[in-house]
């Protein structure tokens, strides 16, 4: 399996060296990093190529590495500091590339190999290329993306929420997004009607309490 996985990589290096920007093998994955620029070029090299013929899109995430390195997670004790999202105290991580990256995982049924494509986002724009053209499976994965991340995908045929309803605000898996979030619905008995207004949950952070 891991001879195979470094005649993978060693194939797709060979392939489109000009494209990558690193590949590397960790834990059983090989995964490529690319430009946004270069990113369609490279999946429709991946796909019509006969050497690795990806011919299915698996899924498509979004990543947000706000705090990448400095989150708690202790399962064996009560944290320092909870595992809620505090705005005000949100902490800087050192990462020093953009803040957010896509990640594609893609499946060869033919060959029998996978691989892992990912690609940074510029904050300031947030704008990917769209791959419904090449993988029509990409239509909801990117929609999800758009939501759940605020991601852009350029050339998308019909980009909008498919998890939130029409009245939310934010993108609630960025990692500055309050758990409690910014609106509540509730039924107006006057209007008839569902109703939005701001949350009223107060924003506390929860630590984990320790009973011996």
């Amino acid at each position: 399996m891991a001879n195979a996985l470094s005649q993978l990589k060693q194939a797709i290096d060979q392939a489109f060296e000009s494209l990558l920007v690193e590949s590397h093998i960790a834990n059983g994955e090989l995964t490529l990093i690319v430009e946004v620029s270069n990113l369609t070029q490279l999946m429709k090299g991946l796909r019509d190529n006969d050497a690795f013929l990806f011919e299915q899109l698996m899924d498509v995430a979004g990543i947000d590495y706000l705090t990448y390195g400095l989150d708690e997670w202790a399962t064996q004790e009560a944290t320092s500091q909870g595992f809620e999202r505090g705005r005000q105290a949100m902490p800087k991580s050192s990462w020093p590339k953009q803040r957010y990256a896509v990640v594609y995982h893609l499946l060869s049924v033919t060959l029998n190999h996978r691989v892992r494509v990912k690609t940074f986002v510029a904050e300031d724009s947030m704008l990917v290329p769209s791959l419904v053209n090449l993988w029509n499976g990409a239509n909801w994965f990117e929609r999800e993306a758009f939501d759940l991340f605020g991601l852009l995908f350029d050339g998308h045929p019909d980009l909008r929420r498919i998890l939130t309803d029409y009245g939310f605000i934010g993108h609630p898996f960025r990692k500055d997004f309050p758990v409690i979030g910014e609106l509540e619905m509730k039924y107006d008995e006057e209007k008839e009607q569902c109703v939005y207004q701001p949350v009223s949950i107060e924003e506390r952070i929860l630590v984990p309490r320790v009973i011996r």
